[in-house]
């Protein structure tokens, strides 16, 4: 009677569906101090929530540091992730730290900053040379008269970043807006100093008409932000002087409804960290993912930005 009873347990228990593996998918930003990474986080935490067998771990460098992104793959490489999603800081280190990934069985992407040479899966984002096109061409519809002209950049290395300066420059190309020499600074996203080179160009350059940062690092210290532009609101009011930003975060929507700035063009980061997750578990299980997957453009001005602000 013992044995049987052991015999049918045993039965039971392989009846019983087996217990769901959970995949832990790390998203690693270029900064954790920056907000536009907080939204990918933030897609990626409720898309893992939804699928259910799926954990969103987000660790990246506190400032941008190329150097500590790699040395935070490498440790999360040694402890097993089942997949990496990247925003590439600096294309050469990203480069052997994703080959040292996959080498190791573990599927990689990148997302809002690629590194197209790699031997990552896919690329989740924006397109940058649009992305920077649309910046341009923004610009120019509203100051066709043209002027002199001056842009913010993050990282030197970054190369979604040097595909929107050139996306801006090709849109801006046979107009009569002229790049200044120095044209672009780049402020590593630290967010302070984006908003200090930005009164740096104008107090070097009085006749400055506009600056166009390709990223929102000015905008994300709404007080220094605000400081700034406060000097030459009535220039931006009559368009003697624009400012034409990267990104659509609420805190700069709300900024250009109070007149701080001229026109925005956002990105989709929340849909980037989602898709992230999506396309990570697809690889896992040993499906194909699209290699390229965009996620899109917001063109906003003060005509529109109640819309966004909903």
């Amino acid at each position: 009677m013992r044995k049987m009873l052991l015999a049918a347990v045993a039965l039971a228990a392989l009846a019983l569906p087996a217990a769901a593996e959970t995949y832990r998918f790390a998203v690693v930003p270029k900064a954790m101090n920056n907000p536009f990474f907080d939204l990918a986080r933030d897609g990626c935490v409720k898309r893992a929530k939804e699928l259910g067998n799926v954990e969103c771990i987000y660790k990246g460098p506190v400032e941008h540091e190329p150097a500590t992104q790699a040395q935070i793959i490498q440790d999360l490489i040694a402890q097993g992730v089942d997949g990496l999603a990247i925003s590439v800081s600096d294309v050469a280190a990203a480069t052997r730290s994703i080959k040292a990934a996959v080498d190791a069985g573990i599927p990689v992407i990148t997302f809002d900053a690629d590194a197209p040479g790699s031997a990552r899966a896919a690329y989740i984002g924006t397109n940058n040379k649009d992305f920077g096109r649309a910046l341009g061409e923004m610009l120019l519809e509203m100051r066709p008269e043209g002027g002199k002209f001056a842009m913010i950049s993050g990282g030197p290395a970054a190369k979604n970043l040097a595909e929107r300066v050139e996306g801006v420059r090709e849109a801006l190309k046979g107009s009569k807006w002229e790049e200044i020499p120095g044209s672009p600074l780049f402020c590593n996203d630290d967010i302070a100093l984006g908003v200090q080179q930005m009164q740096d160009l104008k107090t070097a350059n009085p006749d400055l008409a506009a600056i166009v940062p390709v990223g929102g690092w000015p905008m994300f210290a709404p007080e220094g932000f605000k400081s700034f532009a406060s000097k030459y609101k009535k220039d931006l009011e009559d368009g003697k002087f624009t400012l034409v930003v990267a990104d659509t975060l609420r805190v700069q929507l709300e900024l250009l409804k109070e007149g701080y700035a001229n026109g925005l063009v956002g990105q989709r980061p929340f849909e980037m960290g989602e898709k992230a997750m999506d396309a990570l578990l697809a690889l896992k299980k040993g499906e194909k993912v699209e290699e390229i997957i965009y996620t899109g453009l917001d063109r906003v001005t003060p005509a529109n930005v109640d819309e966004l602000l909903k």
